[in-house]
């Protein structure tokens, strides 16, 4: 592969994990969590390896950054970082897709013609719809956590949104926003077994 098919690749990553804080109203958040698993018993976390978002083989400036974010989340309920026998695995994704939105509005106009009867031009209306066509970026972000010893999925947390252009010197806020957004329907602390929020 190219090096310049990956820059591509890590670009749109990049602005997939932007996406989240691009609409006015903030990207659509989703959950799923398995019902068997036994939340007391988690207690500390260490990242996948290799990382969805690491896909190259390398870490990159926003893999980083998601990471910390997420890390910041996870120790803020009480879970532990350890590398060498960690309870869950956190595994983070981001990918975007080409959208199109197609709208139909119907609109009156109006055609003219000459009345003979009338001695002058007159005005018809007639109805038609109106269709435009929106092409937009969307881009999707993914918190997995993963039972270590099982190797089984416990809990997910997606965000779905629009890709909106963000300055640099504002990727790690929208990061670190994005993240907690998604950290907010996750309901466990570290060995606590029944939700503390409601998902």
């Amino acid at each position: 592969m190219s090096a310049i098919v990956r820059s591509v690749r890590h670009l749109l990553v990049a602005a997939a994990v932007l996406v989240l804080a691009a609409c006015a109203t903030g990207p659509r958040i989703t959950s799923d969590v398995d019902p068997s698993a036994d939340f007391a018993r988690y207690r500390t976390f260490a990242f996948y390896s290799p990382l969805a978002i690491e896909s190259q083989g390398y870490a990159t400036l926003t893999s980083g950054r998601t990471k910390d974010a997420a890390r910041r989340q996870m120790e803020a309920r009480g879970y532990v970082y350890d590398e060498k026998s960690p309870d869950l695995w956190v595994n983070l994704n981001a990918y975007m897709q080409e959208k199109t939105d197609v709208y139909s509005t119907p609109e009156v106009d109006y055609d003219y013609y000459y009345s003979y009867r009338a001695r002058r031009y007159v005005a018809v209306p007639y109805w038609r719809d109106r269709t435009d066509v929106y092409k937009y970026t969307e881009g999707t972000l993914n918190v997995d956590l993963v039972d270590a010893k099982q190797n089984r999925l416990v809990w997910t947390g997606v965000a779905v949104g629009r890709v909106g252009r963000t300055k640099p010197e504002e990727r790690g806020a929208k990061i670190d926003a994005a993240i907690a957004d998604i950290f907010m329907r996750y309901p466990y602390r570290a060995g606590a077994g029944t939700p503390a929020v409601a998902p």
